[in-house]
């Protein structure tokens, strides 16, 4: 009985130290965004201070090496939204690459790096809606074993300051 109850105990203590979250810089960069695979639950408030709801769900293909990703917006003024990404890490160009489509045309090429902790997805300058340059970024932080935050943000001014136009807390589902 003795030998069973140190076999759990054991078994309990690999377990919980298989899902710590593991710092960057022990990680290879074709794992840099492994945290991201699993399905999610999102939460947002809009600018207008009306919240929103959705599912995201992350899964490797393609043998492992490429990052789908299948969001949806369920609740709030983005109800019915719906996009797709694959994302891939590009061993010959040392760099992540995601390219994303959605349901209302849209598609946006971004270019992957890290930022201490920070996960980062980043568009290419490109003309601004209102004239001028804009580049466009995503940015994963703050990010545990269940939870994470995601900023998409904006500058138009080469990437010296950037704005917030939406924030999305991730929460695993269990």
């Amino acid at each position: 009985m003795k030998l069973i109850m140190i076999l759990i105990v054991m078994a309990l203590a690999v377990n919980t130290t298989s899902y710590a979250q593991t710092s960057i810089s022990d990680l290879e960069p074709e794992a840099y965004f492994d945290f991201w695979v699993g399905e999610w639950e999102l939460s947002w408030t809009d600018n207008q201070g009306n919240a929103g709801e959705g599912t995201n769900t992350i899964e490797k293909i393609l043998d492992g090496v490429v990052i789908q990703e299948n969001f949806e917006a369920t609740r709030g003024a983005l109800e019915g939204y719906k996009g797709r990404s694959v994302s891939v890490y590009n061993p010959q160009l040392q760099s992540w690459h995601q390219a994303w489509v959605d349901n209302q045309g849209g598609y946006i090429d971004l270019k992957g790096s890290v930022d201490g902790d920070k996960r980062i997805f980043q568009t290419a300058e490109r003309p601004g809606p209102q004239g001028g340059t804009i580049i466009s970024r995503m940015v994963f932080y703050d990010i545990e074993k269940d939870s994470f935050t995601w900023d998409w943000e904006s500058s138009q001014d080469g990437g010296e300051s950037w704005s917030l136009n939406w924030r999305i807390l991730y929460q695993r589902v269990k």
